[in-house]
């Protein structure tokens, strides 16, 4: 009982002294649940709801097909612009467009094309399924081949066969964060290009895009940013290439002038060229309106509560979860998520449920707790411990 009290104090000192604490409350949160699982779908600010509202009865609503012309055509860029900050991107660099997999499917057929004469790409080999399926496809289409290395073998993989590599920032299952400037400036020693996908670092811990010279870089927003089920991607596309990014799904809304309607497609200017397809707008305004919780938001302090709340939860594992095996390293090398394995994770993650602590699994055997620094609570990480612990015994 004593280090169960001393816990309960420890997690009450350190909400009460929690300089980002006040941000939970810009969230719509059921205060009876403990929601860890904004690593898969963020909660949604109060906010959005009033703003969506008005998009339907005022802009689609009110003035119907006039609204394109009055701010929806250029929201893709604009969003990407509010975006840009988050990844530490310079302005004209970032759109908002499509989903995660569309966008990594051009920027891989476009990174073979801005690097020439070389038939590779390389595929984190733990990376999230569907990056590796469309790398495989991608292969097809440009006669390239994929090999599958893990991130921490890269610098020793590549060759002057790799066109480009791609690499998950944060690894989906362990939550390992991976050395983005090392990696990086290994691919380019030898002459490939870097494209990271950041969907489990973007909103959770600072991401450099511009500083660690990345060339491309893909992400979602409905995990930490929290812009809603099925909200929008981003693609990054570094300045340099913006010019020679040629990228496989021409579509009208990237071209230069898409209202011409003219029979041969000309890629637009700058990062305008990553747009595909018509914007799904009011996903779009919403993703618009959830990004209004991050003005203000000191990413470093945002990254300093992320790991005090992974350090928190491995000091209540290490008391309450005797012989637990947990996946996320205890270092600095890790996103805000901790992974426990369970020999029963589906059934264990079921039961958590029930009791109001809301996590995920990964086949076959981890049990994932997500931290948003914006809105998880000390208290509510050492309840989930406790939780496991009582359905471990």
């Amino acid at each position: 009982m004593t280090a169960v009290t001393d816990l309960v104090a420890g997690a009450a000192a350190l909400d009460a002294a929690d300089p980002l604490a006040h941000k939970r409350n810009e969230f719509d949160l059921d205060a009876s649940v403990a929601y860890f699982d904004g690593n898969s779908l963020g909660a949604p600010p109060k906010h959005v709801a009033e703003r969506l509202a008005v998009v339907v009865r005022e802009e689609w609503g009110g003035r119907l097909i006039r609204s394109w012309s009055e701010g929806w055509w250029e929201a893709p860029v604009r969003v990407g612009e509010r975006i840009a900050p988050l990844v530490g991107a310079a302005p004209g660099q970032v759109v908002v467009a499509d989903s995660t997999s569309v966008n990594l499917f051009k920027a891989l057929v476009a990174a073979t094309r801005l690097n020439p004469g070389r038939d590779e790409i390389l595929v984190d080999a733990d990376t999230f399924p569907t990056d590796g399926y469309i790398a495989d496809e991608a292969a097809r289409l440009t006669g390239c081949l994929v090999r599958r290395v893990v991130a921490e073998d890269m610098p020793d993989a590549v060759s002057d066969r790799t066109a480009v590599a791609l690499i998950n920032h944060v690894d989906y299952i362990t939550g390992r964060a991976h050395d983005m400037v090392a990696l990086t400036e290994a691919l380019h020693r030898a002459g490939a290009l870097a494209l990271w996908d950041l969907c489990h670092s973007v909103g959770a811990l600072p991401v450099e895009l511009d500083s660690c010279g990345v060339d491309l870089a893909v992400g979602c927003t409905y995990k930490f940013l929290n812009g809603g089920p099925g909200s929008p991607a981003f693609l990054y596309v570094a300045t340099k290439w913006l010019d020679r990014f040629e990228q496989p799904l021409a579509g009208w809304a990237g071209d230069r002038d898409p209202f011409a309607m003219r029979g041969a497609y000309e890629a637009g200017a700058g990062i305008a060229r990553g747009r595909s397809g018509t914007p799904d707008i009011l996903s779009l305004l919403a993703l618009d309106a959830a990004l209004d919780v991050w003005d203000g938001v000191d990413r470093d302090a945002l990254r300093e509560k992320g790991l005090a709340l992974g350090e928190f939860f491995f000091r209540c594992a290490d008391e309450l979860l005797d012989g637990a095996t947990i996946l996320t390293p205890r270092g600095e090398d890790r996103g805000h998520q901790i992974s426990i394995t369970d020999d029963d994770a589906a059934k264990t993650t079921a039961a958590l449920t029930e009791r109001g602590v809301i996590g995920d699994f990964r086949p076959p055997d981890v049990v994932r707790f997500g931290l948003a620094p914006l809105y998880t609570t000390y208290g509510e990480v050492l309840r989930a411990v406790s939780t496991l612990r009582e359905l471990r015994s």
